[in-house]
């Protein structure tokens, strides 16, 4: 088992092209070929992780939250992000991180939370955007049926809950080829025209080297031409946030009781009760104080997430309750889904869930 095989794996719950620009995920320290002895999962990377990874022979370490995060001009072991990075190359462990392609996933941080509170009905809150490319080409109309079976095997062609969709043209092409030219229809320097088909269809970035794969296998033409371009749709099954409902309503104080116990948090900050039964809940792990515009647009009865300043307890305006339960414990569980989601994979390797809190937070 290799580190490639691992990361492979969790990049089809958490591709990297989901990942917000800022971010910094992937493979941070280490080589794809390691050979892996055991996975440690964690929520984020210090250095009692480092060593927790080393007692129990663990070669990698699955963090939540990337360890280097902006560039390091030196690593000198002069602050805790140095010292991990050091310390990890010394024992030879390597250092994946998922951050926000995870968050982005539809069965990530934010469906984790609303899995442990118990809603349903959930779907996205903030669907993202360049995620959907189109791409159009061309083909002899006798060829276009199989190239499309290619092209839908490779990945493209998915909308919602569809697959297998696409928009066919036909027209006349026209090309010439020079004198190096080795063309499958016509001959050199001399121009040829035939009926083609032109064929549109829409897929996820992250299919997109499979699907360049599959067009340039199963066309026949020496030169094929083909266009892809970055629409501006949304695509309902990434993003962050999740929205979802409990079975039966709550009275506003019931729901911070229920959720102080249930986020095991020792402190939820909330704003104003507004004598409100709570039903429709929004959630996004994390710092979500930029999605309190969007979890009132949505309909959303209480908005749970972390690090709301002062002055964003104003914008409840007495149309929806805010509760903050704080960072680590809106992302705690996903440590456990991580290990949860590899297990599947890897029954009979050692996939670890670390034992130490990292939450650099306390409460009195």
């Amino acid at each position: 088992m290799t580190i490639q095989n691992i990361t492979n794996y969790i990049e089809e719950l958490a591709p990297l092209n989901y990942a917000e620009d800022f971010d910094n995920v992937g493979l941070l320290i280490g080589n794809y070929h390691t050979e892996v002895t055991g996975v440690l999962v964690t929520l984020d990377t210090l250095e009692q992780t480092v060593d927790e990874a080393i007692a129990k022979n663990c070669n990698l370490i699955v963090s939540f939250h990337p360890i280097i995060f902006g560039g390091l001009k030196k690593i000198n072991g002069n602050n805790y992000v140095e010292r991990v990075v050091l310390k990890a190359i010394q024992n030879n462990i390597a250092i994946y991180a998922t951050h926000t392609a995870l968050d982005n996933s539809k069965n990530g941080v934010s469906a984790k939370m609303c899995e442990v509170l118990g809603l349903t009905n959930t779907k996205i809150l903030i669907p993202k955007k360049g995620i959907i490319k189109k791409l159009t080409t061309y083909i002899p109309v006798d060829e276009a049926s199989t190239l499309k079976e290619k092209l839908f095997e490779a990945g493209a062609g998915n909308i919602g809950n569809y697959d297998s969709c696409s928009f066919d043209v036909k027209g006349e092409s026209s090309f010439r080829g020079n004198k190096d030219a080795n063309p499958t229809y016509g001959k050199k320097n001399e121009l040829t025209k035939r009926e083609e088909t032109k064929i549109s269809v829409v897929f996820e970035s992250k299919n997109e080297n499979a699907i360049l794969k599959a067009l340039k296998e199963n066309h026949q033409y020496e030169e094929v031409a083909y266009e892809i371009v970055t629409t501006e749709n949304v695509y309902q099954n990434i993003g962050m946030g999740m929205i979802g409902e409990f079975e039966t309503e709550m009275d506003e104080k019931d729901f911070l009781l229920f959720l102080k116990k249930t986020m095991k948090t020792d402190c939820v900050r909330h704003s104003a009760l507004i004598n409100k039964k709570i039903k429709k809940v929004a959630v996004l792990g994390g710092s979500g104080s930029f999605a309190i515009s969007n979890a009132k647009k949505a309909g959303a009865d209480a908005y749970i997430s972390a690090d709301f300043k002062y002055h964003e307890f104003f914008k409840a305006e007495n149309s929806i309750l805010l509760a903050d339960i704080g960072h680590y414990e809106s992302e705690q569980f996903t440590k456990n889904l991580l290990v949860d989601y590899l297990t599947k994979k890897f029954s009979n390797f050692a996939v670890i869930l670390s034992e130490k809190s990292t939450n650099p937070i306390y409460y009195i």
